[in-house]
């Protein structure tokens, strides 16, 4: 019986030539991440799932862990098409271990034994033609953390781009600048997970929090629209005095940037009595202080009907209601062509359509068309 490793060694090429360096005794540098990491010949990288064979960078390609529907809300970018479909895929593996992972039985694949998602065979072009037969306007490689497979969501981009999709990544930042010039040129929307502004929260999780701060900042002057969400967990980085810290740093990038903070469920291995989940009060105590820091566009999320307006966009000049949602449902939307504010002209930042395209969805769901993606089963 094949091993999922025996199947995904199998379903690799080598990596980009900007994304490794060769070093002594056969051994590599991977620069898709923050780690840079040192791989030894016959070794994987701290994700698992690029390694090195013979003094070459090998990474993963040709399947998907699963495609699914998300209105664009879920991803979340609010300030990106509202109300587009957004076609949905991920692979295997993450560069970091969250305790709390929503999505741990595709990131924490080949770490956890309990984490065990089949492969499905895909192309670039079957899962863009799955794409568009669902009426989707976006692209979105997710799940798992998209920048330890940058080279296939390239190639996927690509031929995104050529059928007139958006592209975006939800990733956690960790990138490096290697990494971020490779994706520039295919990627329209950047979604990242500041977890905390802490780095020995960082440790916690695997990490560092300088290469996502760097990421971060790049992202946005590289001309990438940019959302930011932090999953507000009690107890891990609810701390007034360190959520003002990380809304005084997104606010020094730009205020402009939309910043969810969002309700944490106990998940994973972070669940028991000595762990609650975040409750409305959590989530307004945070919009206070992202106020204060002159963060203009704040969303509560994942407590829908619950934290009164902090669901819409809103003028920050005029306080005019512009989008009204309910959870990922747009009840109402009121910008202009130019994506202006009606009653007071200002411009609202984000990538905008002409006039509000309608929504499919106001609710993830699995492809519902006869699918040509077929599971792995190796030899």
């Amino acid at each position: 019986m094949p091993t999922l490793r025996s199947i995904l060694d199998e379903r690799v090429r080598g990596a980009d030539a900007g994304l490794y360096e060769k070093l002594d005794n056969n051994r590599v540098r991977c620069f898709s991440c923050g780690h840079c990491c040192p791989i030894p010949e016959g070794q994987p990288g701290v994700c698992k799932v690029r390694y090195n064979r013979g003094g070459t960078l090998y990474v993963p390609w040709g399947y998907t862990a699963g495609t699914q529907c998300d209105p664009v809300e879920k991803k979340p970018f609010f300030h990106a098409y509202p109300g587009a479909l957004a076609y949905s895929f991920g692979m295997l593996g993450c560069d970091l271990h969250c305790a709390y992972c929503q999505n741990w039985v595709t990131s924490q694949a080949l770490r956890d034994p309990g984490a065990v998602s089949p492969p499905l065979h895909a192309s670039p072009e079957l899962l863009v033609s799955g794409a568009i037969a669902q009426g989707a306007k976006i692209l979105v490689s997710t799940y798992n953390e998209p920048l330890i497979t940058s080279e296939w969501a390239v190639a996927v981009f690509k031929e995104a781009k050529a059928a007139g999709l958006i592209t975006g990544f939800v990733s956690n930042g960790n990138g490096t600048p290697q990494v971020l010039e490779y994706l520039r040129p295919w990627i329209d929307l950047y979604k990242v997970d500041l977890k905390s502004f802490d780095d020995r929260h960082y440790h916690e999780l695997g990490g560092r929090i300088g290469p996502i701060l760097d990421s971060i900042r790049r992202i946005y002057d590289m001309g990438l629209w940019l959302e930011i969400v932090t999953l507000l967990i009690p107890g891990f980085n609810d701390f007034p005095d360190e959520i003002r810290r990380l809304t005084d740093f997104i606010a020094t990038i730009s205020p402009d940037i939309p910043w969810h903070v969002t309700a944490f469920h106990t998940d994973y291995k972070m669940q028991g009595d000595d762990q609650r989940d975040t409750t409305v009060e959590d989530l307004l105590c945070a919009t206070e202080i992202g106020q204060e820091a002159g963060l203009r566009y704040i969303y509560a999320g994942n407590l829908p009907g619950m934290v009164g307006p902090w669901e819409n966009t809103r003028c920050p000049q005029c306080h005019e209601t512009l989008i009204r949602r309910d959870g990922y449902q747009i009840n109402g939307y009121h910008l202009t062509a130019e994506g202006r504010c009606p009653s007071c002209s200002n411009q609202i930042p984000g990538r905008w359509s002409a006039e509000f395209e309608g929504q499919i969805t106001s609710r993830p769901f699995l492809p519902h068309k006869r699918s040509r993606l077929f599971t792995i089963t190796g030899r």
